[in-house]
């Protein structure tokens, strides 16, 4: 994922987490939040819990989203942050089921219409 697609610094995932908005599911809980930059391309940051599994299971859930998240790129707007948190149920799925998924979180924020 190109840097300037990727949230890194801490204190940007506390802002979205206070002030963004979450929608949630079995597998994964999305936050969202639009900064005031609007013409900048979105950005996502992904945690996984050491609770979810090991380094393996934690890096193959984040190379899912992200991967989830580039195929959609022309369909998201641009100027916000996606902060995307695995929970247990997660580690189980594959890329088919982790689309759909976060496709449905997508639409039910109202990012997207449809695909």
């Amino acid at each position: 994922m190109h840097s300037k697609h990727r949230l890194s610094n801490n204190k940007d995932f506390v802002t979205i987490y206070k002030k963004g908005k979450s929608f949630a599911n079995r597998y994964f809980v999305l936050y969202i939040y639009k900064h005031a930059k609007s013409l900048d391309p979105f950005r996502l940051g992904v945690s996984v819990s050491k609770k979810v599994g090991n380094a393996v299971v934690r890096n193959r859930i984040k190379r899912l989203v992200k991967e989830v998240f580039l195929s959609k790129k022309d369909s998201l707007p641009t100027g916000y942050d996606f902060v995307i948190i695995a929970r247990n149920a997660a580690s189980t799925i594959d890329y088919q089921k982790t689309n759909e998924t976060i496709e449905i979180l997508l639409k039910k924020s109202k990012i997207i219409r449809s695909m």
